[in-house]
């Protein structure tokens, strides 16, 4: 499949994009990084160097994803989306100079296979958001959010607990749960703190 790139996008010669990805208009993406089949990286999208995007994935419109961010399969970043790089960001130097890339180590924050992060969310470094996870707009991620959560707030919090499909799961009884959509059953583990497959991790596989 052929990738397409606007004119007006800027991929830098060093970056790979597999075939059957679109790069829309004036999206960035940096030197070394690495950007699976079949995603869509949106208008004004930026993608650090040595990023790594996995297939699948929708980057929207002005998303921000700073380098060393890694997005596994069928991932979702929504418009103006940010993932962070820097723990305690500083333009300057205790002594006044600017501070250059010598001066401080990136660090990243990783998205799990299915995840997503809604609109003008906010994910801190080095959070992990975990497998169909779901970051509700606007919210501010400063801890790792376990598979299948559904988060929102600032700081984000847990709020219910979402299927593949991204809907709010029904309890079932017992510390079970049920996909309105799929039919997908999940149970409770750790006291309630994470949810699993019932059947563990490939009873999910009905397709979205």
């Amino acid at each position: 499949m052929d990738t397409r790139i606007a004119a007006s996008a800027d991929v830098d010669a060093q970056a790979s994009v597999a075939g059957g990805t679109t790069v829309w208009h004036l999206a960035q993406v940096r030197e070394g990084a690495d950007v699976g089949a079949d995603c869509v990286v949106g208008r004004g999208a930026y993608i650090g160097p040595g990023v790594r995007v996995g297939r699948a994935c929708k980057i929207q419109n002005y998303a921000l994803v700073y380098e060393p961010a890694v997005l596994e399969d069928g991932v979702f970043v929504g418009p103006a989306a940010v993932l962070t790089n820097d723990l305690y960001p500083r333009a300057v130097n205790p002594d006044g100079s600017l501070k250059s890339a010598a001066d401080w180590s990136p660090v990243g924050v990783t998205l799990r296979e299915g995840a997503s992060v809604g609109a003008r969310a906010v994910c801190i470094a080095p959070v992990v958001v975990g497998r169909w996870a779901t970051v509700a707009a606007g919210a501010v991620v400063t801890a790792d959010v376990p598979d299948y959560a559904l988060v929102a707030g600032v700081p984000a919090r847990r709020l219910r607990w979402v299927g593949r499909a991204g809907v709010p799961l029904e309890a079932d009884g017992d510390g079970a749960w049920r996909c309105p959509v799929t039919g997908d059953r999940f149970v409770e583990v750790g006291g309630g703190a994470a949810i699993e497959p019932a059947a563990g991790p490939a009873a999910a596989t009905t397709a979205e």
